[in-house]
Formats: structure tokens, C-alpha cells, sequence
């Protein structure tokens, strides 16, 4: 990893969904013992953070044993639409997060793409979702992670303006550790401990598929 760059990971659903879900979901669930075994690389590398989208229950039932286990600490992302909803985070389970030494941000009121919502709507969206969570978890939440990796420049406007200290998109680059912006690899279901490592031995140093994504990132913050 070059020195000053992280690797963010992004996580969504551990073991087994108790929700319906959504079109292209499934393949970002993984395994209990896939879980384990991507830990145990993320705990040799200090330079990579984890984070995990979308409030399901598997948070507490599976993620957060395991993290606490290997003394790691992770930012959960909630959809505050889904609070008590089943096969998703009760208030209790993000209080539980939050005292258990875990960032708690927002991820939204309802896991749509914020790029395609009229800037009234998107300010709801954010204030709305930011409240109800910060209830839940008794403390402000300051950091988002955009739903679907949804955002432009407009949107980047929308979030400085709420006061945001770091936000989440899934454009799969490494990224500056002290940047507002930050990129994140989304885990899937084919990923090995093994490619987990060398993503993160090779971090930062450049590669083509790594310029082209850079690229498209870029787009995105100006269109």
C-alpha cells in the first residue's frame, strides 16, 4: 500500500438474507466463513478500513462478533427506512453498534440513487435519514455512504453543505486516508482472502484498469 492511502471495503449482508432483495443484491452477500477469512487478512493490514452498507441484521448477529473478535472497529452505513424492519438493524442493534465503538453514518431513507432525486427531495433524504439514525445510535452521525454509488457534483454540493466529514462512493480505488471523498472496492461473493491481500499490496501504485476507474470517478464529480 503507498504510504498515505487506504483500501476502504465495502460489505454489504453476512450469511443468509432474511429480506427480500434487491435486483444484482445477492452476489454482494457472502459467507460466515468468507467473512472470517477476509478479516484475518484486513487485521495484517492497518491501511484497510471496513465498511458495511444497508443496516441488515447480520450487522450484529454475524459482523460485529467477528470485528470485536479481531479488535477491528468498522463504519456501518444505515437505511433508516429499514429500521425495525425484518432482516434489518432494530434501533436497539444500532444503539448496540455505536457502543460497541463502531462508526454509525447514514446510507439514506430508502436506497435510492441520489443522483436522480431533485435537490428538495435529496436534502429530505439526507436530513431525514440523518435524524432518525442519530437517534438509534445516541450520537451524531457526521459520515454517508452514497446508496448505489449515485452521485455528481451536485449531489457532493448537497452533502458539504449538511456538514458531512467523510463520504462514501464505490468507485473501487484506493483513496487519500485523510480525504472527504472516499472510494471504496465493494466485496462480492467470489472475493478470496488472497485477492483481498494483493489489493491491498498493490494499492495506490497504479495500474491500467485503476487509471480508467480514476477516470470515471472523476467524471462523476464534475458532470
Amino acid at each position: 500500500m503507498r504510504p498515505g492511502r487506504v483500501l476502504n471495503l465495502c460489505f454489504h449482508g453476512v450469511g443468509t438474507p432474511r429480506r427480500e432483495l434487491e435486483p444484482g443484491e445477492a452476489e454482494l452477500w457472502i459467507s460466515p466463513a468468507q467473512f472470517a477469512e477476509l478479516l484475518d487478512v484486513i487485521v495484517r493490514f492497518p491501511a484497510i478500513r471496513v465498511t458495511v452498507d444497508d443496516g441488515n441484521a447480520s450487522d450484529v448477529e454475524i459482523a460485529l462478533p467477528a470485528l470485536l473478535r479481531r479488535r477491528l472497529t468498522a463504519a456501518f452505513f444505515v437505511i433508516s427506512g429499514r429500521i425495525g424492519q425484518p432482516g434489518s438493524l432494530g434501533a436497539a442493534d444500532v444503539r448496540s453498534l455505536a457502543r460497541a465503538g463502531m462508526i454509525v453514518g447514514s446510507h439514506g431513507v430508502s436506497h435510492r440513487p441520489w443522483r436522480t432525486l431533485d435537490t428538495r427531495t435529496l436534502n429530505r433524504e439526507l436530513t431525514v435519514a440523518r435524524q432518525a439514525i442519530a437517534a438509534a445510535a445516541g450520537q451524531p452521525v457526521n459520515q454517508v455512504a452514497c446508496p448505489l454509488g449515485s452521485y455528481d457534483r451536485r449531489v457532493l454540493n448537497v452533502l458539504k453543505r449538511c456538514g458531512y466529514s467523510r463520504v462514501y462512493t464505490v468507485d473501487g480505488l484506493p483513496a487519500p486516508s485523510s480525504a472527504w471523498l472516499q472510494a471504496r472496492y465493494t466485496v462480492r461473493s467470489g472475493d478470496t482472502g488472497g485477492a483481498i491481500e494483493r489489493r491491498a499490496r498493490t494499492a495506490g501504485y497504479g495500474s491500467f484498469p485503476a487509471v480508467v476507474q480514476a477516470g470515471k470517478s472523476l467524471v462523476k464529480r464534475w458532470r
